[in-house]
């Protein structure tokens, strides 16, 4: 499987996932717009950062895989994440930056990533520490790593003040491989 198979469906479906997970806490939680400013525990970012560091996983991947330096997306998108406690924005906020995202991912040609497998990639982090991986390592040790550290901390918020979501809501895009007619009766 090629890195631009396996990354950018995976972002994509997730992303939509999240999409929906807002959409549902929306509907369902009375004032659900302050749940932007909520957190699994103190010491972590809030809801709206996760969702914007959801984002800023996929354009850092392809970037990075492509070897080409960070778009000014990626540093807002950093910098409104670092900000989410004072500055959650709103759903409709969270919404189109998933938006966009999609929007990205959906332009990628079929092999944008792929010659990015033996790239070197150096990932400095802010406390001084240093990686050395291949493009293959980054997308498998890090990349999805990262992402779905996101992303489950934002559905685990949500689960958490009371948004009703299940594995469905998680794996929505599966259903897409179910046989007929072996959906479980309700």
């Amino acid at each position: 499987m090629s890195l631009t198979d396996l990354l950018v469906p995976t972002y994509a479906q997730m992303l939509r996932a999240l999409s929906g997970w807002l959409e549902k806490a929306e509907k369902q939680v009375e004032g659900a717009e302050a749940l932007l400013a909520t957190r699994l525990a103190p010491d972590m970012f809030p809801l709206s950062t996760q969702v914007r560091f959801s984002c800023l996983q996929a354009y850092e991947a392809v970037h990075r895989l492509r070897g080409e330096d960070f778009p000014q997306i990626w540093h807002d998108l950093l910098e409104e994440g670092r900000r989410g406690g004072e500055a959650p924005g709103g759903l409709a906020d969270a919404q189109a930056r998933i938006r966009d995202t999609l929007s990205f991912l959906e332009e990628l040609a079929p092999n944008a990533l792929d010659a990015g497998a033996d790239r070197a990639i150096v990932l400095e982090l802010p406390d001084g520490r240093i990686f050395d991986m291949t493009g293959e390592q980054c997308a498998r040790d890090w990349a999805l790593p990262q992402f779905y550290f996101h992303l489950m901390t934002a559905y685990a918020i949500l689960r958490s003040h009371g948004v009703e979501l299940g594995k469905a809501d998680y794996v929505a895009h599966a259903f897409a491989y179910l046989r007929p007619g072996t959906a479980a009766e309700k």
